[in-house]
């Protein structure tokens, strides 16, 4: 909630969006929320032989309040699902989620009453990272997706009026794939 929020919509909120875009992108700082195998891949992704420090995330911050993207990886419990709402509210905003794996992200082979069948139950996910367990080198594919996603991200009125839109794109889409009925 910078002054970009408060400009009216015109050149020179243009101007700061693309400034504001190309400096969050660029400066993000993880919390990493890992979970099982997928947080050793996670943790390789550190490493001297990956490197993640390319991105600009050289350490993995231990509060969430340090952070503006969270790494979900591995599956997540019925019981850590509290934790990892709250961990995400106390995230300031603007935030981003990556879940990875597919655990994380639809249950894995754990489809039973103590996993949880995708973290997007719990918090609003940018990206999926797909792999049992995904590599490293998925990992940065998804970040640089990520990073190209914030960085288009619009400000302001512009960001309103574009929420807005995706939102109903996302209704019409639950609509014309609807569940079908328990017999």
């Amino acid at each position: 909630m910078g002054l970009e929020e408060h400009l009216p919509g015109g050149f020179l909120l243009t101007t700061v969006e693309k400034a504001a875009g190309y400096g969050r992108a660029r400066s993000m700082w993880p919390v990493s929320f890992g979970l099982a195998c997928c947080a050793i891949e996670m943790m390789q992704a550190g490493g001297s032989r990956h490197d993640i420090a390319r991105f600009g995330m050289e350490i993995m911050r231990a509060t969430p309040r340090q952070a503006d993207l969270m790494i979900v990886a591995g599956r997540v419990s019925q019981k850590m699902a509290p934790v990892l709402r709250q961990l995400y509210d106390q995230m300031p905003a603007p935030k981003w989620v990556i879940s990875m794996g597919v655990c994380a992200s639809s249950g894995g082979m754990f489809n039973n009453y103590a996993i949880v069948q995708g973290v997007d139950h719990i918090v609003p996910v940018d990206i999926y990272l797909p792999g049992c367990p995904p590599r490293p080198e998925m990992l940065f594919d998804a970040i640089s997706k990520l990073r190209d996603k914030v960085e288009h991200t619009r400000l302001g009125a512009n960001r309103q009026r574009e929420i807005t839109e995706l939102e109903a794109a996302r209704l019409r889409q639950r609509r014309a794939h609807p569940l079908p009925a328990d017999s």
